[in-house]
C-alpha cells in the first residue's frame, strides 16, 4: 500500500481515448529535488520506488537517496526493486519450476494450502536452450533436430505443461519458436507496461529480470532488465524485491557512423573490449550521444545483449524515435506506440538531442574508427582485428609448442610465432580424414564448426542479410564450404527465416551448408552436437588445435565443443567467410578464400556486400512478417500440443525419471531458521585460479560416459546416446551435483597439470572426481570450502553453479573477487562468499589445498564485515586472516541466515 507522499505524485495521462494513471517523476522532483540530469536507468528505479512506496520495502529515504545520487554520482544506499515481470529460458526455467513444485510440497507438509505458492508477477518461459545440432547441412536438418529434441526432452516438456496449467501468471513459448531474448525484443517487451488495479489502468516502465544473463538485450528497447540467478528470479516472481545497492552508472558516448564494410558485431566487440578494460562489473552502462540518432535498434540490442561480456549489470539505450520505429516494424499496436511516446515524454524518459546526464564515469567512441574484428580464443573481451587473426593464431600455436607446461599463461599473449604465410595443403598432403567421399588432411587451425547462432546477432537483420548476400556472391563465384566444417544456421525467431527467404538468400546459404538447424541457442551454449566421427578421431589422434567461428557471445574453454580448443566470435558474414576458407591460419583479409569457376582466386573483398546492398535487403523486412509469426506464439506444433498433461496443484514425482526429481533443498525445514553454525576444520575441495567461469563450475554441455553423472545415468538404464546435455537435466539434482566442477577444461591447482573435474582427497592423498571426493568428505561430516582467484563466477547466470556447490557440502568460497550474479546465487543457496583481505591471496598465503579452514562468528555476521578465517597448514602451523564478507545488503544477509533465498521466501509467505 502506497503512503500519502506517494499518492501526492499520482497523476493522469490521456492517450487517445484511454486514461492512464501513473506516478509522476515531475511531481516527485518538486518534493525531493531536481532529477533532470539523473541517468535514465535511475529514473526508472526512482519510479519503481515511488510506485511501491510503503514505508518499509520502499521508503522516502530510498527515493531521496536516488535523487541525491547526483551529488557524487554514486551511493552506498540499498533499495528493494520490483520488476514488472520475469523471463525464463528452459535450462534455468525447468529447475525454477521444480523448486516451485518442491515449495508446494513443503507448504503442504507444514499444513498450508499448496496454491499459496504461485507467481505474483507475470512469467514467460521460452524453450530455446534444448535443441542441439545433431543433423546439419541438409534440408531435413530442422525437422530432424526438432524431432530428436522432442524425444530427448519429453519428460521435461511434460513437466512444463503441468506447470503451465498449475501456476497462474505463467506462460510457456514452445520449442521451435525462437530464442527468449529475441522473442522478448520482438514481441514480449512493451517499453511501457500497464496493469489494471482497483478499476484503473496504471502505466509504468517495462522492467524485468531474467534467468539468462543476456536478458540485457531488452535494454536496446529502453526496457531496464538484467540477468539474475534462477533462485533470485523465483523470489522475484513470488513478490520479493530484488535487493540492490544503487549502482554506479557509466556513460558511454557514441558518435559518428560505422564505415563501409563494418558490422554491428565489430562494434559490439569493440565496445566489449573497451568496457572490460575500464571495469564496469556491477555497474549500469548507459549509452548516449548524437550517434544514437542513426544507430538502428537492432544494433543497439546487439550491444545491450553483450552486457555480461563487458561485465555490466545492463547496457541501456533510452527511448527515442528509433524505438518507436522498431516497435512499428515488429507489429506492436499503434495504441502501444502512442502510449510509449506520451509516457516517456511526460516522465522525462525520452532522449533529447544533446542531453548528457550525470554519470559516475564516461567513455567515448567514434564509430567511424571501428574495424573488422573477431574475439577469442577463449574470452569475449579479447578482440582481435581481422588483419591480425592469422598471426594471433600462429603465436598461440608457437606458445603451446614453446612451453606446454606453462600453456595457460603464455598461449594467449606470447611472443614469437611463424611470420611465414600459412599455405593450406589440406588436399595435397597425406590425408588423415576420409569423409563423405573426400580425402583431406585436417590441420591445426582448421575451422571445424562455423555457426550462425545466438541471440546477440541473429536478432539483427543487417548482419544476417550481410551473411545472405555474401553467401549469394560466393555461390555465384562457385565457392563451397570446406568439407571438414560443420555449418549451421540457428536464427532467434521464425521472422529471420521469412526475410532470408523473401530476399532470396536462404537458397545460397543452403548451398554452403548453412541450412536451418533449429530456432534456439544451439552452438553458442554448447549444443553444437557431435563432430563427424572421422573429424573427431583426427583431432584426438593428432592432438590438433582446431577452431570454431560463431556469431555468438561466449567462447569460454570447453563450452562450444570439448575438442575445440579455440573459439572465435565473429559477425555472421565472417562466419560464412571462414567456412569457405576452412582455416583461421589463412589471412582472409588479404589471402584468397578459394577459386572461382574459372580457377581464379576469390578474395573476401570480391564477395563482401556493400552497405547500400545490405540496406536495400533490410528494407524487405516487413511488419506483417512479425505479426504472422507471433500470432500463435504460445500454441506450438502438433507434437507439443499432443503432450499429455498431468493435472493437479501438487506435482506427482516419478522415482524413475532421470530428468525431473524432487530436490532436497527443503527437507526437514522448520518454520523458523536455526542459527548459522561456524565452519570447523573444513577441507579444501578445490583450489582454483582467476576467471573461473560458471561454465567451469556449473554442469554444462555434454555428459561424459565415464564421469560421475555418466555413471549415474547408465546405472539408471540410460544409454550413452540418450544422455542429452547437462542443461537438459537441470531438473534432476542427482545428475547436476555430479556434474558440478566437472568441466573438461577446469584446472584444480591442487593437482599438477591435470584438466577436468578432479581433486585430491586430502586424508588419503588419492586423486578422484570432485563429486566422489565430496561424498567421501560427507561420510565423515567434513565441511568443505573452495579457494579461488579473481573474477570467480564470471559468465552466465547459472543457478546450478551455486546449487551444485551447496549440495556438494561447500559452506564457503574464499576468492579475490566475484562476478555479480554468481556471488548473489551463492548467498541465495546459503553458501558464504568471502574475499581475501586486500594484498593477500591463495599464493601469498602459500595455500596448497591441503590445509584445514575454520570460519568463526557466523551467527552474528554482518554485511561487508570482517570474518575470522583460521588456516591450519600440513605442518601444524596456523594463520588467521580477516576475510571480507561479500554479503552486501540486509536482504542478502536474511537470505543467508535462512539457508537460502527460497527458504526465506517460503517462511515469509507462511
Amino acid at each position: 500500500m502506497s503512503t500519502d507522499n506517494a499518492q501526492d505524485t499520482l497523476n493522469e495521462l490521456k492517450v487517445g481515448d484511454q486514461t492512464y494513471h501513473y506516478y509522476s517523476l515531475k511531481k516527485a522532483a518538486e518534493q525531493y529535488g531536481d532529477i533532470t540530469r539523473l541517468p535514465f536507468t535511475l529514473k526508472v528505479l526512482l519510479e519503481n520506488q515511488l510506485r511501491f512506496q510503503d514505508g518499509e520495502t520502499a521508503t522516502e529515504n530510498d527515493i531521496q537517496a536516488l535523487v541525491d545520487w547526483q551529488q557524487e554520482a554514486k551511493s552506498s544506499h540499498e533499495i528493494g526493486y520490483r520488476p514488472a515481470r520475469v523471463l525464463m529460458q528452459d535450462f534455468t526455467g525447468v529447475p525454477g519450476v521444480v523448486d516451485l513444485a518442491a515449495m508446494r510440497d513443503a507448504v503442504a507438509k507444514l499444513g498450508e494450502k499448496p496454491s499459496r505458492i504461485n507467481p505474483l508477477s507475470p512469467v514467460d518461459l521460452v524453450i530455446d536452450h534444448s535443441v542441439m545440432v545433431d543433423d546439419y547441412g541438409n534440408p531435413q536438418a530442422f525437422e530432424d533436430n526438432v524431432k530428436i529434441e522432442m524425444e530427448r526432452n519429453l519428460e521435461r516438456y511434460e513437466f512444463l505443461r503441468w506447470g503451465q496449467q498449475a501456476f497462474d501468471n505463467f506462460r510457456v513459448v514452445p520449442p521451435g519458436t525462437g530464442i527468449c531474448h529475441q522473442v522478448n525484443l520482438e514481441y514480449l517487451g512493451k517499453s511501457v507496461w500497464t496493469k489494471e488495479e482497483d478499476g484503473k489502468t496504471f502505466a509504468f516502465p517495462d522492467t524485468l529480470v531474467g534467468t539468462d544473463s543476456h536478458t540485457t538485450m531488452i535494454n536496446g528497447l529502453g526496457v531496464l532488465g538484467w540477468g539474475v540467478g534462477g533462485i533470485e528470479a523465483e523470489a522475484a516472481m513470488l513478490g520479493q524485491p530484488v535487493s540492490m545497492v544503487i549502482p554506479e552508472v557509466v556513460g558511454f558516448k557514441l558518435e559518428g557512423k560505422l564505415r563501409e564494410g563494418i558490422t554491428a558485431t565489430d562494434l559490439v566487440l569493440t565496445v566489449t573490449q573497451m568496457l572490460r578494460k575500464r571495469g564496469v562489473v556491477g555497474k549500469f552502462v548507459e549509452f548516449y550521444g548524437d550517434g544514437l540518432k542513426d544507430l538502428p535498434l537492432a544494433d543497439r540490442a546487439t550491444i545491450a545483449n553483450m552486457a555480461p561480456e563487458y561485465g555490466a549489470t545492463c547496457g541501456f539505450f533510452p527511448l527515442d524515435e528509433e524505438t518507436l520505429n522498431y516497435m512499428k516494424l515488429t507489429g506492436r499496436s499503434q495504441e502501444q506506440i502512442d502510449l510509449v511516446k506520451a509516457y516517456a515524454r511526460e516522465q522525462g524518459l525520452w532522449r533529447e538531442p544533446g542531453h548528457e546526464p550525470i554519470f559516475t564515469d564516461t567513455l567515448y567512441l567514434d564509430m567511424n574508427e571501428v574495424e573488422a574484428s573477431l574475439a577469442g580464443p577463449k574470452r569475449p573481451q579479447d578482440r582481435v582485428a581481422l588483419t591480425d587473426m592469422s598471426s594471433t593464431f600462429e603465436k598461440l600455436l608457437a606458445d603451446q609448442s614453446k612451453d606446454a607446461s606453462n600453456q595457460e599463461e603464455n598461449r594467449w599473449q606470447g611472443e614469437g610465432g611463424s611470420t611465414a604465410p600459412f599455405v593450406d595443403n589440406s588436399f595435397d598432403e597425406e590425408p588423415n580424414v576420409d569423409y563423405k567421399g573426400e580425402k583431406f588432411r585436417l590441420q591445426d587451425g582448421a575451422v571445424v564448426i562455423a555457426a550462425i547462432t545466438s541471440c546477440t546477432n541473429t536478432s539483427n537483420p543487417s548482419v544476417l542479410m550481410a551473411a545472405g548476400l555474401l553467401a549469394k556472391k560466393a555461390v555465384e563465384k562457385g565457392l563451397v564450404s570446406k568439407p571438414w566444417v560443420k555449418t549451421s544456421l540457428a536464427p532467434g525467431s521464425k521472422v529471420v527465416t521469412d526475410y532470408l527467404a523473401t530476399a532470396g538468400f536462404q537458397e545460397p546459404l543452403n548451398k554452403l551448408g548453412f541450412n536451418l538447424v533449429g530456432y534456439g541457442c544451439t552452438t553458442c551454449i554448447g549444443n553444437s552436437g557431435p563432430l563427424p566421427e572421422p573429424i573427431d578421431q583426427a583431432i584426438q589422434d593428432e592432438s590438433l588445435t582446431v577452431a570454431s567461428v560463431l556469431s555468438g557471445n561466449r567462447n569460454f574453454e570447453g563450452r562450444i565443443h570439448p575438442l575445440v580448443k579455440t573459439n572465435w566470435l565473429a559477425s555472421p558474414p565472417l562466419v560464412v567467410a571462414y567456412a569457405l576458407a576452412g582455416n583461421v591460419r589463412i589471412d582472409i583479409s588479404k589471402d584468397a578464400l578459394g577459386k572461382d569457376n574459372s580457377g581464379n582466386p576469390v578474395y573476401l573483398k570480391d564477395i563482401w556486400p556493400s552497405q547500400k546492398e545490405i540496406a536495400e535487403a533490410v528494407e524487405r523486412v516487413r511488419s506483417d512478417m512479425y505479426r504472422k509469426e507471433y500470432a500463435e506464439v504460445f500454441d506450438g506444433d502438433e507434437a507439443w500440443q499432443s503432450i499429455d498433461i498431468t493435472e493437479g496443484e501438487v506435482y506427482e514425482w516419478s522415482k524413475d525419471s532421470t530428468y525431473i526429481q524432487h530436490p532436497p533443498f527443503f527437507e526437514g525445514m522448520d518454520r523458523e531458521p536455526a542459527p548459522v553454525e561456524d565452519v570447523k576444520e573444513a577441507r579444501v575441495l578445490a583450489r582454483l585460479g582467476d576467471s573461473v567461469t560458471t561454465d567451469h563450475i556449473s554442469p554444462a554441455g555434454s555428459i561424459k560416459p565415464d564421469s560421475p553423472a555418466g555413471r549415474y545415468l547408465q546405472e539408471n538404464g540410460v544409454a550413452v546416446k540418450d544422455f542429452n546435455s547437462y542443461g537438459s537435466r537441470r531438473g534432476n539434482h542427482e545428475v547436476m551435483m555430479r556434474g558440478t566442477f566437472a568441466n573438461v577444461r577446469i584446472r584444480n591447482e591442487m593437482l599438477d597439470g591435470v584438466e577436468g573435474g578432479f581433486t585430491r582427497h586430502v586424508p588419503s592423498g588419492e586423486q578422484m572426481a570432485i563429486y566422489d571426493a565430496a561424498m567421501k568428505y560427507a561420510e565423515s561430516d567434513t565441511p568443505l570450502v573452495v579457494i579461488a582467484g579473481k573474477e570467480y563466477g564470471t559468465g552466465s547466470s547459472r543457478d546450478w553453479a551455486a546449487k551444485g556447490t551447496r549440495l556438494l557440502g561447500v559452506r564457503a568460497v574464499i576468492a579475490e573477487s566475484y562476478e555479480r550474479i554468481h556471488r548473489s546465487n551463492l548467498i541465495g543457496m546459503g553458501v558464504l562468499p568471502l574475499q581475501f583481505p586486500e594484498g593477500e591471496d591463495r599464493n601469498s598465503l602459500g595455500l596448497t589445498g591441503n590445509e584445514t579452514v575454520s570460519i568463526s562468528g557466523l551467527s552474528d555476521i554482518e554485511p561487508n564485515a570482517k570474518v575470522k578465517v583460521s588456516i591450519t597448514f600440513e605442518d601444524g602451523n596456523s594463520k588467521e586472516i580477516d576475510a571480507v564478507c561479500s554479503i552486501f545488503t540486509a536482504n542478502e544477509l536474511a537470505y543467508f541466515r535462512h539457508g537460502g533465498i527460497l527458504h526465506y521466501v517460503l517462511r515469509s509467505m507462511l
